[in-house]
């Protein structure tokens, strides 16, 4: 079995971190907090199992829940500014890590995107088929979902 060694640095450099484990799921985020953190119409994310993630010095980082309740702590660079990581926990599922797709390494293997979440919020329409959700219930519905199913494969 390969093993699998992914790096992650913010677009500074300053954080960086790697993960010893495969990603989980990749989707679409288009809420406001994600486009005014990621300065883009959407943020592209990956989600990893947080055991398999290396924590970066959290020294390094500036933590805020932009949002109650405070199920993800989002992980900016003290230097650049960027969301370089962000913990992510719900109730009984294992503990996540989401980090932006743009912060990984380019030679990794990464899963196609499987969702849009909070599609209300897009600034433009997306060009796919992918399951769209819409509000924050349905869209935090859509994201449990997906990742329940590669949890536990359901």
């Amino acid at each position: 079995m390969k093993t699998v060694d992914i790096k992650a640095q913010c677009r500074c450099g300053k954080v960086s971190f790697s993960i010893q484990g495969p990603a989980l799921l990749r989707g679409y985020c288009h809420c406001s907090i994600c486009q005014a953190v990621n300065h883009a119409p959407h943020a592209d994310i990956t989600v990893f199992r947080a055991r398999d993630v290396e924590a970066p010095d959290a020294s390094l980082l500036q933590y805020n829940a932009y949002k109650f309740p405070p199920i993800l702590q989002r992980g900016k660079c003290a230097d650049c500014g960027d969301i370089a990581i962000e913990y992510l926990t719900l109730g009984v599922l294992p503990k996540t890590v989401i980090v932006p797709t743009k912060n990984l390494s380019g030679d990794c293997v990464l899963p196609e995107p499987a969702f849009h979440m909070f599609y209300e919020n897009r600034v433009a329409d997306a060009d796919d088929t992918l399951p769209k959700g819409k509000g924050y219930l349905a869209s935090q519905w859509l994201f449990a979902k997906k990742l329940i199913s590669v949890l536990f494969g359901k």
